[in-house]
């Protein structure tokens, strides 16, 4: 039977089931709308945990995902534990920092590897933690008393978690050396092989009277520079006059991030720890790409939001808590008793259009509440980003950086059509340029100050130009644009307008003898590869 001989017989059905459904539907009252949700439980039918199907639930993570007590708890630790199984960054035996803010999510992330560790543990974590927590008081306006009062909670908790601890005031800042803006390339990554064999050699060390469990086992201990608090009162004065030259709250917020992790990399390297674990969760991953994508950092999404981050070089930072809604930590807290800090923010109290990271935050949530599956489905959209790949041997810087958030710089300024080349091409079409007749009768400076300032040395005119362009131009668009909000580069801390000279400087002697240099041949150079 053909489709031409089978449409008619298709028609007259078709015609009754629409004259069907008209005629239920006339006189029909419906009354209210059907409810949104799951549908009402029969009488004398009580809920079962979706998991065990025998325990009460205690805690409804999705619609129809009814957890109890032990089985949430099993759910939450698996998601954890699964995280760091996959990806395999963290060897046995090696000094991980764990970036404690007191907020939930890190506590949690706290209390997780503390659970991870203790020999009831069926799968028991095989690194050597510690925590550092940085003091934000002053850059939130904060008092010495209300500071030292948070401090005392802080400390109570930390020498309850066991694990050695460092304590860091953010007005550290302004004695932190220029060396924490370098690269310093990293050990090679292991093979599967590679990691198989670091955990069998250290469970055979574990059989053996080793170090490592008494190390864990005594309390914590703090370290001996964080001792030196209160900070000094210049210290704080510089920062106050800092953020509070910055003309509006979303360059306050970058900046204050910036300085965060300059000092937690600062603390990492001192102290010999190869990775730093944040408790950025799902949710806050989100919110963070949407803001990022609205900062115009869309070229690194993958490294601001992915499991690890690997820009600074020799430390890595990871994210264990990605898997985890701000939902279920705050259950997970509030069942378990998970101690926390409350500190105010350098946002609380502002109102939802203050900055770019509160509206961004205001609309995701509001649309979780409407839309359940908006933060997953974001989510998960960040997990297909590809991070791309760096032309660089082992042991070579892979280029030139941001001077503050450190990622690698797009510097194409023939790509005149992105926002980027236009800026960089604008900035050096703007430089001020002396005349011939001006650089004969232009002052110059002295051989002393000219060998500071990398500028004509005293062997003629001075060619200095706009210090505020040079640093700039260092910068990637999304800094470049939060730098307008800041009038002066002058409060910034010391060490990153020493790093934008040192760079200005290498750049000059590196224009000077290029003319000088000899570039290898094509046949030298796949002679060397090979």
């Amino acid at each position: 039977m053909t489709l031409s001989e089978r449409a008619p017989r298709a028609a007259p059905q078709l015609s009754t089931l629409r004259s069907g459904t008209a005629m239920c539907q006339v006189g029909e009252d419906y009354g209210d709308p059907a409810p949104v949700g799951p549908p009402p439980l029969r009488p004398g039918c009580k809920p079962k945990c979706v998991k065990c199907k025998e325990g009460l639930p205690v805690v409804v993570i999705r619609v129809g995902d009814a957890f109890c007590r032990d089985c949430f708890k099993a759910f939450y630790v698996h998601k954890f534990r699964a995280v760091l199984g996959k990806n395999r960054l963290i060897f046995p035996g090696e000094k991980v920092l764990l970036a404690w803010s007191g907020g939930p999510s890190s506590s949690s992330m706290v209390w997780q590897v503390l659970e991870g560790l203790s020999p009831d543990s069926a799968k028991r974590l095989r690194f050597v933690p510690g925590v550092v927590y940085i003091d934000e008081g002053a850059a939130c306006g904060q008092s010495l008393e209300d500071r030292a009062k948070t401090l005392v909670e802080v400390k109570l908790i930390l020498q309850t978690v066991g694990f050695p601890w460092h304590i860091v005031a953010l007005e550290e800042v302004f004695s932190l050396p220029p060396s924490v803006l370098h690269y310093f390339a990293q050990e090679p990554a292991g093979t599967k092989g590679a990691y198989k064999a670091a955990v069998d050699s250290y469970l055979q060390q574990q059989h053996a009277p080793a170090q490592g469990e008494e190390q864990l086992s005594h309390p914590g201990t703090q370290d001996p520079q964080s001792l030196a608090w209160p900070p000094t009162a210049a210290q704080t004065e510089a920062l106050s006059r800092l953020f509070n030259s910055v003309r509006t709250l979303t360059a306050k917020e970058e900046l204050l991030q910036t300085l965060r992790t300059h000092l937690i990399l600062h603390v990492a390297r001192i102290h010999g720890y190869s990775k730093v674990m944040t408790g950025d969760s799902c949710t806050r991953l989100a919110i963070k790409l949407m803001t990022s994508l609205a900062l115009g950092r869309g070229a690194f999404l993958a490294w601001d939001t992915g499991f690890s981050d690997e820009r600074h070089g020799d430390v890595v930072v990871v994210r264990p808590m990605r898997d985890h809604t701000l939902k279920e930590v705050a259950f997970y807290n509030r069942l378990f008793d998970v101690p926390s800090v409350f500190t105010p923010a350098i946002d609380t109290k502002a109102p939802e259009k203050a900055s770019i990271h509160r509206l961004m935050e205001a609309f995701m949530l509001r649309l979780q509440a409407q839309f359940p599956s908006t933060v997953s489905t974001v989510y998960r959209t960040s997990e297909k980003l590809v991070k791309a790949p760096r032309d660089s041997s082992a042991g070579v810087s892979p280029g030139p950086q941001c001077l503050l958030c450190m990622c690698t710089l797009d510097i194409d300024t023939a790509d005149s059509a992105t926002a980027f080349g236009a800026q960089t091409s604008h900035l050096s079409q703007t430089q001020p340029s002396t005349s011939p007749a001006e650089a004969l009768t232009a002052p110059c400076c002295s051989a002393e100050e000219g060998r500071a300032q990398g500028c004509c040395q005293g062997a003629g005119p001075c060619g200095r130009d706009d210090p505020r362009a040079h640093i700039i131009e260092q910068l990637c668009y999304s800094c470049r644009v939060n730098m307008k909000d800041l009038p002066s580069l002058d409060p910034l801390p010391p060490y990153i307008l020493a790093e934008a000279q040192l760079r200005r400087q290498r750049t000059l002697v590196s224009q000077e003898i290029q003319e000088y240099l000899i570039e290898d041949s094509d046949e030298e150079v796949h002679t060397g590869e090979s």
